[in-house]
């Protein structure tokens, strides 16, 4: 398969502070502009001074609102927490007055508290999460939705609106436990691949149960890589950037470990950051990087984190947008330099 690479940009308002929503559209309208096929948040609650867009979708239709091509992803949507009809109307809603520039990422959910805040048992997030795939599919492709299960009973409710995406949104999921990479190829679903850790739990068992249940390579092309990408004229000087945010990374990551009563982790050096975690180096050398990881992995999509969730201040992560719109996404985007994704 041969086609362009889609690169869209994660990591803004994660880790930042409230920050100033006016510069937060300002950016998503200037990634509109520049040509990013997209812009993905992810959901996270009950953090008063740390969390500004606890609600994905609501961010969603502002963002939405005030671009005309650059879609929005939600990574991801928490479907255990959610009433998956009123989840099923909202979702379609936003399709509808976007025209149809939603993309939806779900997934069932990593930290217990939430749970336990809204009174829900964080047991049942596994069986909760599968029974509201099934119910947001039914009511997006069949209108009249019946249920009687453990979490939801209800009887030929009419949900809508209809979406404008056909037959819906393009659905995808964060996966890494096997038994959630299992249910994503059996739907078919593309992953959204994780960058801490990175895709290397996920790539060759997403590959063998998209080929155990007889879905083909389709899904796996959709799938969407996460990366760092710290770029500049000056290859020294991505380097250094590089260096400098993985000497951050590894101070954070030793003292999650020593907060839980852990060892801290063995640090990650430049060249293990370059293999797995980052894009670095100059507009052709992240061509080059972007293009070979397409290829090794069959994926046409990358998430770009620019400001690596507000490891990178703001004004920095957009100059480096701006080079990368410039030099970077026009080889990206043109048939004729993109390599071929062999199988």
């Amino acid at each position: 398969m041969s086609g362009r690479i889609r690169v869209d940009l994660a990591g803004f308002a994660r880790e930042g502070g409230l920050g100033d929503h006016a510069d937060l559209i300002a950016l998503a309208r200037e990634a509109d502009a520049l040509g990013f096929g997209g812009i993905w948040f992810n959901e996270f609650h009950f953090d008063r001074n740390r969390l500004p867009h606890p609600s994905t979708l609501l961010l969603g239709a502002a963002i939405l609102a005030v671009t005309e091509r650059l879609r929005f992803g939600t990574s991801i949507l928490v479907l255990p927490l959610y009433h998956p009809l009123l989840l099923a109307e909202q979702v379609a809603q936003l399709d509808r007055q976007s025209g149809g520039r939603l993309d939806v990422g779900v997934g069932r959910g990593t930290s217990p508290d939430t749970f336990r805040a809204l009174g829900l048992n964080p047991d049942e997030a596994r069986p909760r999460f599968a029974a509201a795939l099934d119910i947001l599919r039914m009511a997006w492709t069949q209108g009249n939705v019946s249920h009687d299960g453990s979490f939801w009973r209800f009887d030929n409710v009419s949900v809508g609106p209809p979406c404008v995406q056909r037959p819906h949104p393009p659905v995808y999921m964060a996966a890494v436990a096997p038994d959630n990479i299992d249910l994503a190829a059996r739907h078919a679903l593309p992953l959204l691949y994780s960058l801490e850790p990175n895709e290397g739990r996920q790539f060759a068992p997403y590959r063998a149960a998209l080929a155990r249940h007889g879905q083909g390579v389709g899904p796996l092309h959709a799938s969407s890589l996460s990366r760092y990408v710290l770029i500049d004229r000056d290859r020294g000087t991505a380097l250094a950037q590089l260096d400098a945010l993985t000497h951050r990374l590894n101070e954070n990551r030793a003292a999650r470990a020593i907060a839980a009563g852990n060892p801290p982790p063995v640090p990650r050096s430049r060249a293990q950051m370059l293999e797995g975690h980052a894009i670095a180096g100059t507009p052709d050398d992240c061509t080059a990087q972007i293009l070979d990881l397409s290829a090794q992995l069959h994926t046409g999509s990358i998430r770009a984190f620019f400001s690596a969730n507000g490891a990178i201040p703001v004004p920095q992560a957009r100059a480096a947008m701006r080079l990368f719109a410039a030099q970077v996404l026009p080889a990206l985007t043109s048939p004729a330099m993109t390599k071929e994704i062999c199988l």
